[in-house]
């Protein structure tokens, strides 16, 4: 059983859509961020950076010893669950350089940049025109990154649907937040429409 430790962001949505797309049992405890509830102790005591989502593993896969293993940072995880699974991450070399190489991209750009965005367009007390222009035009050529490898490969990795979608796709969904017109990513729309229709990610986008 995997203890999932989450909220309804897209950082959080990661990690319970790769669950659900895996199989893997878990249960999900939510963590609620607009009360600081990742700052509670017991909380700390599995993800020391206070930030959601975080998991424990009670049936931890070889080289993991023998006692519940808590892994934090959502592209860690969705790299542990991979291996544990032996899904979604391809087991070529190639196959599985691309799809970490867009995780990376993700978690180093896509979701930092967007989440300024979000923050000041939505959250921030003031309005800041510096800032609002520098983090909306960096999401707008982020989703050009996007759209341009999309129009070639059907998933970031390739062929294959990965976890390098998975940690993008939630990002993408707040479009609106962050003041983007679609209509000007067609490839990105026609991915959003494919990942979005699956089954197991309309479940995670459930929890908690």
């Amino acid at each position: 059983m995997i203890d999932l430790y989450t909220w309804a962001t897209p950082n959080g949505r990661k990690v319970s859509v790769m669950l659900e797309e895996t199989g893997l049992p878990y249960q999900a405890f939510p963590i609620n961020i607009s009360k600081d509830e990742q700052f509670a102790p017991d909380f700390l005591a599995v993800n020391p950076n206070n930030k959601i989502p975080a998991i424990v593993d009670h049936a931890p896969p070889a080289g993991y010893g023998d006692k519940p293993y808590a892994v934090f940072e959502s592209g860690a995880i969705l790299i542990y669950l991979a291996e544990k699974s032996g899904q979604f991450l391809p087991k070529d070399a190639q196959g599985r350089m691309r799809a970490l190489q867009w995780l990376m991209w993700q978690m180093g750009g896509f979701g930092p940049m967007l989440g300024q965005t979000h923050h000041f367009l939505r959250f921030a007390k003031e309005q800041v025109p510096y800032a609002i222009d520098r983090f909306t035009t960096e999401t707008a050529r982020l989703y050009g990154v996007l759209n341009g490898h999309l129009a070639k490969n059907e998933y970031l990795a390739g062929n294959d649907y990965s976890i390098a979608d998975m940690a993008a796709y939630p990002w993408a969904t707040r479009y609106e937040w962050q003041g983007v017109d679609l209509a000007k990513f067609p490839a990105v729309q026609r991915w959003m429409d494919a990942i979005g229709a699956r089954p197991a990610v309309k479940r995670g986008f459930e929890v908690p």
